[in-house]
């Protein structure tokens, strides 16, 4: 079992290290910088010197000079400030991130209990009018965009409901019922969206495992419908819904950017989208290169969950 966790955990360091080189090239390669930006808003160059600008920021500097840089600063601690705010990466992130796992988490138990709860009783029932219900459901969540389906709850709910989110932003520690009332609503839409493809797999598992020669013998003892299907058989279906979960989960983090965006919420992804329109380049590889440690811490659990569920794993 530690040979099976150090491996896994000796992934993470290369996982970030090869983001980290791809986001930094990437946003250097944009057409544009803060600099022009800056000479947008200000009708042009006129009166003001761009080259100084750019050198008193380090954007003169080569690409691979202003990596390793950013790079030392990360290995002591300092991931950067805003060229606009001049506030500092960690600051931000720990500033904004409480909104960004409150609405991930809620997100992922949502579409994670609906998922597995209509998949299994699809299983259970197949071929039935319930089945067919359900299975129509889960397709519905596949084929319909969250962003798509969160513009239409907005308008048809501010139409027809007299409805829309505060456009102030209640913390959870500060008034929960209010908090609850501008989360839920988004997290149950993107949940919808996210827990479809849960929905099929543990469909598709289950009905495999269904037919399994240790589930007949379950039920010729005359066990209860409960413990063959949840007991016996989901826990050994379990193992391939994980694996769709944790993509999910890891699919929910990235997706929060749009969620956020629509519906408002001062979170790390409706924030990265302003860092992208203003190009502030130390503050969007700092949120970035967060984000990709979030997938991967992810993908890590989900790596603990296999063993956990399958003791052989362990040993391999």
């Amino acid at each position: 079992m530690r040979d099976y966790l150090i491996k896994r955990a000796l992934l993470i360091f290369p996982t970030l290290l090869l983001v980290s080189i791809i986001i930094f090239s990437l946003i250097r390669f944009v057409p544009g910088d803060m600099v022009d930006l800056l000479a947008d808003q200000r009708g042009g160059t006129f009166g003001m010197d761009a080259e100084k600008i750019r050198e008193r920021l380090g954007l003169t500097k080569p690409i691979y000079v202003q990596y390793l840089q950013w790079m030392q600063g990360i290995f002591h601690g300092n991931f950067g400030e805003s060229m606009w705010s001049r506030r500092s990466v960690l600051e931000e992130i720990s500033h904004r991130f409480p909104v960004t796992l409150e609405l991930a988490v809620l997100t992922v138990l949502l579409s994670t209990v609906w998922g597995l709860l209509v998949g299994v009783v699809s299983a259970v029932r197949q071929d039935s009018a319930l089945d067919y219900i359900l299975r129509t459901i889960a397709i519905g969540g596949l084929s319909i965009p969250y962003f798509w389906s969160s513009i239409l709850v907005l308008v048809f709910a501010s139409i027809y409901l007299n409805w829309s989110p505060d456009p102030i932003y209640s913390p959870l520690t500060e008034d929960l019922w209010a908090n609850l009332k501008q989360v839920i609503v988004p997290a149950t839409v993107f949940a919808f969206y996210i827990g479809a493809p849960v929905a099929r797999m543990t469909r598709a598992t289950m009905l495999e495992v269904l037919r399994e020669d240790y589930i007949r013998t379950a039920w010729a003892k005359g066990l209860a419908e409960k413990t063959v299907v949840y007991r016996h058989a989901l826990k050994n279906a379990f193992i391939s819904v994980m694996t769709i979960i944790g993509l999910q989960a890891a699919w929910a983090v990235s997706g929060l950017v749009l969620i956020e965006t629509i519906w408002g919420l001062p979170g790390i992804g409706k924030y990265v989208v302003e860092v992208v329109i203003d190009r502030d380049y130390p503050m969007l590889q700092g949120l970035v290169v967060f984000i990709a440690f979030c997938v991967v811490l992810i993908n890590f659990l989900v790596d603990l969950s296999y063993a956990w569920l399958d003791p052989r794993i362990r040993y391999r």
